[in-house]
């Protein structure tokens, strides 16, 4: 039988572990350090615990700690890694640098469940979840790239990499609360951005755990009809549960929603498509992200023109909604959103 992965135990669990060898439990917390705060890939590097204690770890547990397979520069300085697991299963994250910001980009699920027609990913069938772990060795080995590479500490997360983090609920705040904790790394949790599809009794759960990172909804069509076609969770989730369930996350938060939206040539680049965004973001408070569209080979979605473009941007600030125009990094590795396809090369 497979040792169990020592982060997989409770701190209970391991002062439990030591009592059980004749240890102090007051060791979980040095082990629990190790584990958290300082990243520890292997029981070697846990210097304050004696060498037999280190060997009797060794034989009883395992770090399963990802390994960063291959990575990819990009000429605009992003990095993609292929993130390989535990069981030889591998899934994307990527590292984006700007003047002022390095931002993780992670994954949740080892392909994904939906099917987007626009998104790369959901050609990928779902294999798993990912575990709270290896999501946070993920964070931790971006930071380690943002100091080796740029000099320069992590300053972002964002969950927009492969899988749809409400499907992962659990293990996903179980990550984000090592990320966030005293005992983890200790980043502020308004530095982390979830985004999803829009689950609605997921959104009003995240609402009623009370947790304190932001909100990204995936929309691009206000719709439901053109939603349906690009989404198809919109045939089970409409709009109107989704901008219900956003409501009761603003009355709860009283944070802002931004909605990452892209505009494709004839789906919906149409004044209507645009009047359509603007009642939805005058229903709750909110900002819009116009995501610059990355094609993914087959030539169905094209990236709308200018004036499109334009005539979003002009209706929006018009109704003073907060509007940003967001251009693709790492476009060239296909590191860019909706690109994440486990194509790293070489």
């Amino acid at each position: 039988m497979a040792a169990k992965d020592i982060r997989q135990l409770s701190l209970e669990d391991i002062g439990d572990y030591f009592e059980s060898i004749g240890e102090k439990r007051f060791r979980a917390k040095q082990v629990d350090e190790w584990l958290w705060k300082k990243s520890a890939k292997d029981f070697d590097q846990m210097t304050n615990l004696s060498l037999a204690t280190r060997e009797q770890l060794k034989k009883d547990f395992v770090i399963n700690h990802i390994a960063v397979d291959q990575m990819q520069r990009s000429s605009d300085g992003t990095i993609k890694n292929a993130v390989k697991l535990f069981d030889g299963m591998t899934v994307e994250s990527v590292l984006i640098p700007t003047e002022k910001r390095i931002t993780a980009c992670i994954s949740s699920q080892v392909g994904c469940s939906l099917d987007c027609h626009f998104c790369a990913t959901a050609r990928l069938k779902r294999m798993r979840n990912l575990n709270p772990d290896e999501i946070y060795d993920q964070v931790v080995a971006i930071k380690e790239q943002g100091e080796q590479f740029f000099g320069r500490p992590l300053t972002n997360i964002v969950f927009m990499g492969m899988g749809e983090p409400l499907l992962n609920y659990n293990n996903v705040i179980a990550a984000i609360d090592k990320i966030t904790g005293d005992k983890g790394l200790g980043m502020s949790a308004k530095r982390i951005t979830l985004s999803t599809v829009g689950i609605p009794k997921l959104i009003k759960k995240m609402a009623d755990d009370e947790v304190k990172f932001n909100l990204a909804v995936s929309l691009h069509s206000a719709i439901n009809e053109i939603r349906s076609k690009v989404m198809p969770i919109n045939d089970k989730n409409p709009l109107e549960d989704l901008i219900d369930s956003l409501k009761y996350w603003y009355d709860k938060t009283k944070r802002k929603i931004t909605y990452e939206y892209v505009v494709w040539k004839g789906i919906n680049d149409q004044q209507k498509d645009a009047e359509a965004l603007l009642k939805i973001c005058k229903a709750v408070p909110s900002k819009v992200n116009l995501i610059e569209y990355n094609p993914i080979d087959d030539g169905e979605f094209q990236q709308a023109s200018n004036e499109a473009i334009g005539m979003y941007v002009k209706l929006l600030e018009d109704h003073n909604i907060p509007i940003t125009v967001r251009r693709s990094r790492g476009k060239d590795i296909d590191a860019a959103c909706g690109q994440l396809a486990n194509k790293t090369e070489n």
